[in-house]
């Protein structure tokens, strides 16, 4: 079990501590997700790419064990500082939930609130694609599916256009972002085709 720091900045002790407490291969996908564009996004601007990765990887760890507010992520949180995770990586977990109470103050935050319900929604734009495969998609068509309320409903398209705003970058450059940053990880998500 992780027990400081660097063990949790550490991602193969991260996806350790995902795969105990989450069962889904959705949910699962869903990280890994996540932590891709968070890591893309680090890179672009110039932060620590491993704990960008980390956050965006373990922000729904919990979500199994409680799958609605309050509980989550606020019961997470606390299992990952009982763990030892740093803090600025907890509070980007906890500031990803609005009910929280964490507004979201640093750029780690903003950027995981902004790839966390993007990435979903990309992933379903691509499930959906012949083939079931992200190469190709294009940032108008899931601007177009974001429109369609019958879509993916469970993504809250309001998080997706604050999560661009509040990063400060145009939400088409951001889905084309959030597009390219699935593409290069398809066969771990599951979007290049083939049985997933």
């Amino acid at each position: 079990m992780p027990d400081s720091h660097a063990d949790l900045l550490d991602r193969a002790a991260a996806w350790s501590l995902l795969a105990e407490f989450t069962q889904s291969d959705n949910l699962r996908k869903h990280a890994l997700a996540v932590e891709a564009t968070m890591r893309a996004y680090a890179t672009r601007y110039g932060e620590d790419v491993d704990a960008w990765g980390v956050a965006g990887m373990l922000h729904d760890f919990d979500y199994e064990m409680h799958p609605a507010a309050p509980q989550h992520p606020m019961k997470g949180a606390e299992i990952l500082l009982a763990r030892g995770a740093p803090p600025d990586i907890v509070r980007a977990i906890l500031a990803h939930a609005d009910y929280s109470g964490y507004p979201r103050l640093s750029l780690l935050e903003r950027g995981l609130y902004a790839c966390d319900e993007l990435s979903g929604f990309v992933t379903a734009c691509a499930l959906v694609r012949p083939g079931r495969v992200i190469v190709g998609l294009e940032a108008a068509s899931v601007r177009k599916k974001l429109k369609d309320k019958g879509f993916a409903r469970t993504v809250n398209r309001q998080d997706v256009y604050r999560g661009a705003e509040e990063l400060g970058v145009d939400l088409d450059e951001h889905i084309a972002f959030v597009i390219s940053a699935l593409t290069a990880v398809a066969p771990r998500i599951g979007l290049a085709g083939g049985p997933s």
